[in-house]
This record gives C-alpha cells, structure tokens and sequence, in this order.
C-alpha cells in the first residue's frame, strides 16, 4: 500500500508541475508579446520623425548664449554623434563719444559689432618717420642717444601701392601705375610699373631691428590718396554727376577713390590688421581726408542728394571709428589719425576735406596727428590771435599758437591723444626770404611749444629720414 501511496503522489506532484510549468509559460509570453508591443510603438514614434538617436547641441541665434538641446541627425546615419555649433560670441557694448547719427546709420548701416575688446596699448611716443625703412642703422643709433622711441614706416603709401610683402588678394590682383602730366599741354603719360604689392622693403626684418632695440613700429597707411587704387577700381574712385572719375588741380591732378565707399574701408582694414599680424606696433591713416575742392574738368564731386547724404566730416568720422572696432578693439594695438594743421584754426577747411577737429578725436582712436608745419602755413596768416607774416620764420610760436587754437576741442571728455608733427625738413619751395633752415635749434623749438602747449608726444617729419644733425 505504501508504494501504491508513492506512485499516486508522484502523479499529483507531476501534474503540479505541469501546471505551475504552464503558468511560468503564459507569463514569459505575455511578457514577450508586451515587449513586441512596446518596440513596435517606438519603432513607429521613430519613423514618424524620420530621427535617430543622435543628440545634437545648437545655440539659438537669437540669444547668441543659451544652448538648446535636440534629436537630430539623418535617419540613414546608424553612427550615434554629439555635434556641437560654437556660439557666436555676444556683441559688446563700446562708448562712443561721437552723438549717434541717423543719417549716418541710414547711410551705412550701425557701426560694427564689437565682441571682444583688448585695453588699447597707448603708447607715448616720441617717433621719425623712415619711410619704407630709410637709413635704419642709422636712425637706430640715433634713437639709442635720444629720446626718440618710435618709428613710422610705411606699408602702404600714395605712389608706391604696398610697400610690404603683403599676402592681400585684392591688392596683389592689382597694377600699380605711374602718372605725369605736362603742365603746358595737359597730356598725360600712364605708366605700368607692375605689381601695386611692391615689396620694397623688409618689413618683418625692420620689426626684428626695432624690437630688438627698443624702438616701437607705427605702420603708416596711405588711405584716399590713391592713384593706382583708383585706376584700378574706377568704381571706388570719386565722381562727378555724370558718373565721371575725377581728377583734383591742387592734388597734381591725382585721382582719389571716395572715403564714401566702405570697400574702400574694408581694403584699409584688412592691410591694416595683417600687417598687425607681421608684429606692427600701431595703425597710423594718412590722407585721411577728401581731396582740395579744385578739379580738372571744374566738376563738383558727387556723393549722392543732399538729404540722405552725410557730410565729409561725417565720412571721415564713420571711417575711423569703424577702424578702431574693428583693429584698436579687438587687438589692444593703437588706431591713429594725421589730420591737416589748418583744422585746429580753420572749422571751413575742416569740413571741406572731412576733418572736422571738434570731432575727429571723438572717435574712439588712439591718437590723432596734426601736421603742424610752420612751412605749410601761408604767407600772413592769424593764429590764436597773432599774425604770422612768414609763418616759416617762426617755428616756436606758429607751433604753440596753432595748438592754443584746438586746446578747448581737445579738452572735451573723450578726446584722445593729441601728437603733433613736427617739421625736420627745410622748406625752399615756398620761396625766398619766406623760409628757415631747418636745423636742430629749430626742431627743437618746436618740440618746446608743444610741451608749453601742454602736450608730450611728437613725431619728427622727414620724407628722406635724414636726421643727423637736425636732432640729438
């Protein structure tokens, strides 16, 4: 009976089994149909938006600094990636001293978004200009015995197109010409004398010499003065009504391209900060200005109606100051400006070439240059109060007074530097009896006005860089 018992008992635990066998079955394909269900579902959520799983960081335009995350991707991409976009670098708000201009803004659009600003590098300087690096030795030398702390070289000027080995597509795709004019006939002679990228001299070679003694390099630009610029770009040149490039009596019957024309800006701008790049210490503009009003066809200069057109003085202004935001800001290096000395004492001639004195050192450079040449002056001419029959004759007190005239404009908040030229040249072309040698005594009296005027910086003028015993 006992193994009657046994067997009926195995029956029941085997049934059991089954049963409990069966259960665990049915759960395991509930499950499994349960998981199918789930894929499907995803499967279908997936191909409706045609996304894979890869994860893609974007920053809104928008804000330029909050950053959205997404699914994004192509569909046919199985390789999971996390791609990120580099925010665009929020604009930064800079002070202008100059009031906004709305014809300004109509004209040319806002000024340029500064996103990163490097405290400029002022520096005081006490400079020669040398031209393409004229007698480097010797004015090296020179500087070591002086006080002298600065050169200015050029790397672009008005008849030889870029002096340096500049990489710039536009200026190597041009000619660079030479013109003459016959005084009595008014033939012209045009002259092909090949590349306007010249490669004059050893730019990285003169940074090297300078540096290594000290001696700060201002690179001096050559902006609207610019024959060969012109000729090659007549549409960047300045026109009469009639569409007519034009050429300007009292400026050897030279073409100008239009300080109107932001191309012409941009072309600037780009010399400018390569040359920065090459390891240059400052941006000095020259011809900044618009040409003398006297034309060759007696033509006046169009710039577009009245109504909707700035002023020269505005031009110049909008020039320098998008200049300095887009070098002096970014860069830490100095932006300067020559401007005429007749501006300081004369507001008509000011507004005539586009520099106005009450404004031009508003505009956010570092420095703006008068060229103070008492040999520049003409014949009987009043400065702050006093006449000056010979101007020449009179290094020290044509220096002071001229600046006494500007001293109130260059103390409003915000003016900048104020480094005057100073004539290290003799003058015989404007005539006997009206001129001085000019010799150490009398360089140096000019540099004293300039410190009795309240100033301290200065740069001598030479166009041969001859300084030897004119200054020690």
């Amino acid at each position: 009976m006992g193994t009657s018992m046994s067997r009926e008992q195995k029956r029941a635990r085997a049934r059991f089994l089954r049963k409990v066998v069966m259960v665990l079955f049915g759960l395991c394909v509930i499950t499994l149909i349960a998981d199918l269900v789930c894929v499907i579902i995803l499967l279908a959520g997936k191909g409706k938006s045609g996304k894979t799983d890869t994860t893609t960081i974007t920053t809104t335009a928008a804000t330029n600094d909050s950053a959205v995350i997404s699914e994004g991707g192509d569909s046919s991409d199985t390789s999971e990636t996390t791609e990120a976009t580099t925010p665009a670098p929020s604009a930064i708000e800079v002070k202008e001293y100059l009031p906004k201009n709305d014809l300004a803004e109509s004209y040319w659009g806002p000024l340029p978004d500064v996103t990163e600003v490097k405290p400029v590098q002022h520096n005081e300087i006490r400079g020669i200009y040398i031209a393409g690096g004229m007698r480097l030795d010797e004015n090296i030398e020179l500087a070591k015995s002086s006080d002298i702390n600065a050169f200015v070289v050029d790397l672009k000027d008005e008849a030889n197109g870029v002096l340096f080995n500049s990489n710039n597509e536009m200026a190597n795709a041009m000619t660079l010409y030479g013109y003459s004019r016959n005084k009595e006939t008014g033939d012209e002679t045009w002259e092909n004398k090949g590349s306007y990228v010249t490669n004059a001299y050893d730019l990285d070679n003169v940074i090297k010499k300078c540096h290594e003694n000290g001696i700060k390099v201002i690179g001096r630009i050559v902006c609207f003065n610019d024959l060969s610029l012109a000729k090659n770009h007549p549409e960047m040149s300045i026109k009469d009504v009639d569409g007519n490039t034009m050429r300007f009596k009292l400026e050897s019957y030279h073409m100008f391209v239009n300080p109107y024309d932001q191309r012409v800006w941009e072309f600037l701008i780009d010399i400018a900060n390569e040359a920065i790049d090459r390891g240059v210490d400052e941006i000095q503009f020259d011809y900044v200005r618009f040409p003398t009003i006297s034309t060759k066809s007696g033509e006046k200069p169009y710039f577009g109606p009245e109504d909707t057109t700035p002023t020269r003085v505005d031009a110049i202004n909008r020039f320098l100051q998008t200049a300095r935001r887009r070098i002096q800001d970014p860069t830490g290096v100095p932006v300067t400006a020559d401007v005429f000395g007749i501006i300081l004492s004369s507001e008509l001639d000011g507004k005539l070439i586009g520099q106005g004195w009450n404004t031009v050192g508003l505009t956010g450079v570092d420095a703006v240059c008068p060229m103070l040449y008492p040999s520049h002056y003409a014949l009987n001419t009043e400065l702050n109060g006093k006449m000056f029959d010979k101007p020449d004759k009179y290094p020290y007190d044509v220096m002071y007074n001229a600046l006494m005239c500007g001293k109130d404009a260059a103390s409003q908040e915000g003016y900048c530097t104020v480094r005057p030229y100073v004539q290290a040249f003799t003058a015989t072309y404007i005539g006997k009896d009206n001129y001085l040698n000019y010799t150490e005594t009398e360089i140096k009296q000019e540099i004293q006005a300039i410190y009795d005027a309240g100033y301290d910086e200065w740069i001598l003028w030479n166009a041969t860089a001859k300084y030897a015993n004119r200054f020690s």
